[in-house]
C-alpha cells in the first residue's frame, strides 16, 4: 500500500474539488500504466467510512471483473456511493441499502426482476412519440430565448420530464421531483449551501411522495390514463405495474418509493449531464457536429456516454480475502471502480482521447461494468439522448457557445456541469 511517486502526496481520486475543476484523467494515465490497482490512502473517516482509503481501479478489464463478481465485491457493505460527507453518520449510510444501486443478490435479483417490466423495448417505444414532442417542445422554448443556459433550458428537461411520463408524475409535481433530485446529489457543492441534512430530509420527502403514489395507484389504478394523462391504456403506467399486486411479485410501497430516488438521481441527473457533455463536445468539435447534422449516426449517444461518463466512480466492498492486478485486497477493503479511466484505456479504445461518434465498437463502461448492476435505464437514456440531439439539429442547428468553459459542479462521484451559455440562433 504504498503511495504513488509521481502523484502529488495527498491527491485523492474522490476530492470533490478536483471535480470542480476537471476529470483527473493524466493522473488516471498514470495509474494504469504504473500501478493499475493503487491504495489511496485517505484521512480516517473523510469519506464517511471508518477507514483510511480505497483502492482505484482503472484499467477496464479490473472494473469489468470486479462489476461482474458481486459475491465477491459487495455493493451492499458500505454502498455503491464511493464518497460521503465526514460528519455522515453509520445509519444515514445504512438506509441507503433499501435502494436497489445498493443491493447485492439475490435481494438485487428480486426487486431487479420487479422493476425492469417498465424498461422492456416495448415500454421504452411506448413513450417515444410523447418524448419526441417534448425535446420538440423543449428546444422550441429554449430557441425563442435566444440564448441562455443549456443546463437549464434544455439538458435538464427531457430525463426529468421522460421519467415523470414514465411513472405518472402530475405535470405540476414535476418541478418538485426536480429540485429533490438536486439537493440529493449536490451537497458537496457550497454554491448550492445545501447541507447532507438538506439532502437527507429532500430524499425523504421524494420517498415519502412515491410511497402515497404507489398506494394510491394500488387502491385505484384506472385514475390513471396512461403517458401524457391521456392517450395511454388506464392503469398500464409503471407505477400500477409495480405495485398492483402486491404478493404475486410487486414492491410494496417502501421499495417503490425508494426505486424513485434511483431514478431520480441515476436515471436524471446522469442523462443530463450526458446531454451537457455532449452539447459541449459537438461545440468544441464542431466537425462532428457538422456530421452529426448531416447524418445522424447511430452510434453517436454511445460515444457521447463514453466522452461524458456521468458518473465518475462507484465502489465495491471486498467480501473476503482476493486479489486484483496482481494487489491483495483485504476482506472489508473498499475498491473503487472508476468508470473514467476506463472509459479512456487505450488498450480497449483507439485514439480515446478523440471525441468521434461514429466510433464502433464502442464497449465503454459509462451504464455500468457488467454484471447485476449494469445500468437498467440504458435503453431510455439512449432515446432521450438521441431525441434531444436530433431536435437540436433540426431546429437550432447553429446552436453556438456564448461564454467561458462550463461551471462544473463540486462532487466526489459525479461529472457534472451546472452551467453551460450558449445562443441558439
Amino acid at each position: 500500500m504504498s503511495s504513488c511517486p509521481a502523484l502529488p502526496d495527498g491527491f485523492d481520486f474522490t476530492d470533490p474539488d478536483v471535480y470542480q475543476e476537471r476529470v483527473p484523467l493524466p493522473e488516471f494515465a498514470l495509474l494504469r500504466e504504473t500501478a493499475p490497482v493503487w491504495w489511496n490512502r485517505q484521512p480516517h473517516g473523510v469519506a464517511g467510512f471508518a477507514d483510511d482509503g480505497y483502492w482505484v481501479v482503472t484499467r477496464h478489464a479490473d472494473v469489468k471483473e470486479v462489476s461482474t463478481h458481486p459475491e465477491l465485491y459487495s455493493s451492499n457493505v458500505n454502498t455503491a456511493v464511493i464518497r460521503f460527507a465526514e460528519h455522515m453518520t453509520r445509519d444515514q449510510i445504512d438506509i441507503q441499502k433499501l435502494i436497489m444501486l445498493n443491493m447485492d443478490p439475490p435481494e438485487h435479483t428480486r426487486v431487479r426482476q420487479i422493476v425492469q417490466r417498465g424498461f422492456t423495448p416495448r415500454a421504452i417505444r411506448a413513450l417515444e412519440t410523447a418524448l419526441r414532442e417534448r425535446a420538440e417542445r423543449i428546444v422550441r422554448a429554449a430557441k425563442d430565448g435566444g440564448s441562455g443556459d443549456f443546463v437549464t433550458d434544455i439538458a435538464v428537461e427531457l430525463p426529468l420530464q421522460a421519467i415523470a411520463e414514465l411513472i405518472g408524475v402530475p405535470q405540476e409535481d414535476r418541478s418538485r421531483i426536480f429540485d429533490w433530485s438536486n439537493k440529493m446529489v449536490a451537497y458537496d457543492d457550497p454554491e448550492y449551501a445545501i447541507t447532507e441534512e438538506v439532502g437527507t430530509q429532500s430524499a425523504a420527502e421524494l420517498v415519502s411522495y412515491a410511497m402515497t403514489m404507489a398506494e394510491a395507484r394500488k387502491e385505484c389504478p384506472a385514475h390513471y390514463a396512461g403517458p401524457s394523462g391521456g392517450g395511454g391504456s388506464v392503469g398500464e403506467d409503471i407505477v400500477s405495474k409495480l405495485v398492483a399486486a402486491e404478493g404475486e411479485g410487486n414492491l410494496n410501497a417502501d421499495e417503490f418509493g425508494f426505486f424513485v430516488i434511483l431514478l431520480a438521481v441515476a436515471g436524471n441527473e446522469t442523462t443530463r449531464n450526458a446531454i451537457s457533455h455532449g452539447m459541449h463536445a459537438f461545440l468544441t468539435h464542431p466537425g462532428q457536429w457538422e456530421l452529426f447534422k448531416a447524418e445522424r449516426p447511430q452510434t453517436a449517444a454511445e460515444e457521447i456516454v463514453r466522452w461524458a461518463t456521468p458518473v465518475v466512480s462507484f465502489q465495491r466492498t471486498a467480501t473476503q480475502d482476493t486479489e486484483l492486478g496482481g494487489c491483495k485486497i483485504s476482506a472489508g477493503e473498499r475498491v473503487g471502480l472508476f468508470y473514467s479511466s476506463a472509459n479512456n484505456d487505450p488498450e480497449v479504445f483507439d485514439a480515446p482521447d478523440v471525441f468521434d461518434i461514429t466510433r464502433d465498437p464502442n464497449p465503454h463502461l459509462g451504464f455500468g461494468g457488467g454484471g447485476p448492476h449494469f445500468c437498467l435505464g440504458k435503453n431510455l437514456a439512449v432515446l432521450e439522448i438521441n431525441l434531444i440531439f436530433n431536435a437540436i439539429a433540426d431546429l437550432v442547428p447553429g446552436i453556438r457557445l456564448a461564454g467561458p468553459d462550463p461551471r462544473r459542479l463540486r462532487s466526489a462521484w459525479i461529472n457534472g456541469i451546472k452551467e453551460l451559455r450558449v445562443h441558439y440562433g
